[in-house]
């Protein structure tokens, strides 16, 4: 789960601060690109769909966050990827 921000950390704009405020496309081009959100993957990876047995889904839910790339994890090592 996402930790909210206070108020301290996202307080509300003021004038002051709307008028220092400069669009992405009034910024440095070496900058541009660094606010457009996470950086890609070196290695990105493709959705699927998979259907597994409900106890064998339930074993693996049950490890806790990150099952997904752990089972990723097992399918490489057994296919010596």
């Amino acid at each position: 789960m996402k930790k909210h921000a206070t108020h301290d950390e996202n307080p509300e704009w003021t004038g002051a601060d709307f008028k220092r405020a400069v669009p992405v496309s009034g910024l440095p081009k070496s900058l541009q690109g660094k606010l457009r959100g996470r950086p890609k993957a070196a290695v990105t990876k493709e959705a699927v769909k998979l259907r597994l047995d409900p106890d064998v889904l339930a074993v693996l839910r049950a490890t806790g966050p990150g099952w997904q790339t752990r089972v990723n994890t097992m399918l490489r090592e057994r296919f010596a990827l």
